[in-house]
C-alpha cells in the first residue's frame, strides 16, 4: 500500500475551511496518514503554497515538521507536534501558519514523506535545511491539496 494522507476536514482539492487560516484560529486541519512503509523511522510533514510565488516572490512555507512517529496514522487538529520537531515557516514562526493568500484563491499542499531515519535536523530549521537532511532517505510521499481564498 502506498502512503497517503487525507484530512476529515476537507477532500483532496476542495476548499480548506476557514477556521485553519493564518488571520483565524491558526491551528492544523486533521490529518490522517496511511501506508506508511515498515521501514520508515520517522516522517515529516510540509505544508507549502506554491502560488505564493507572484505576490510573494516565492513558495511561501506555512508548516515544516520532521521526525513524527512513523505509527501516529492521525494528526490532530492544532497539534502541539508531541514528540516531534517543528521548523521555521515564512511567517518567521516555528509550527504551523494557516493559509492566508493576499490576492486569490491559492491551492495549499500538504506533503507527508516516509523517511528511512530519525533527521538529525535542530527545531527552527527551514523547509530547505529539511530538504537537505531528508536527501535521500525519503522512502515514499504522498500529496494532498486544498484551496484557500481571502
Amino acid at each position: 500500500m502506498a502512503l497517503g494522507i487525507s484530512s476529515p476536514a476537507f477532500d483532496h482539492g476542495d476548499p480548506i475551511p476557514r477556521k485553519y487560516g493564518y488571520t483565524e484560529a491558526n491551528v492544523n486541519p486533521p490529518l490522517e496518514i496511511s501506508g506508511v512503509p515498515e521501514e520508515a523511522r520517522s516522517l515529516a510533514i510540509v505544508v507549502d503554497d506554491p502560488d505564493a510565488v507572484e505576490p510573494a516572490g516565492k513558495v511561501w512555507d506555512h508548516w515544516v515538521v520532521w521526525n513524527v512517529d512513523p505509527g501516529i496514522g492521525e494528526i490532530p487538529e492544532g497539534w502541539d507536534a508531541s514528540g516531534a520537531t517543528e521548523g521555521r515557516n515564512d511567517y518567521g514562526e516555528n509550527g504551523y501558519g494557516g493559509p492566508n493568500p493576499p490576492d486569490q484563491e491559492h491551492t495549499y499542499r500538504f506533503a507527508c514523506y516516509a523517511i528511512e531515519d530519525r533527521l538529525n535536523l535542530q527545531g527552527g530549521a527551514t523547509k530547505a535545511e529539511l530538504d537537505v537532511a531528508m536527501n535521500g532517505l525519503v522512502l515514499d510521499e504522498a500529496m494532498l491539496e486544498g484551496t484557500y481564498e481571502p
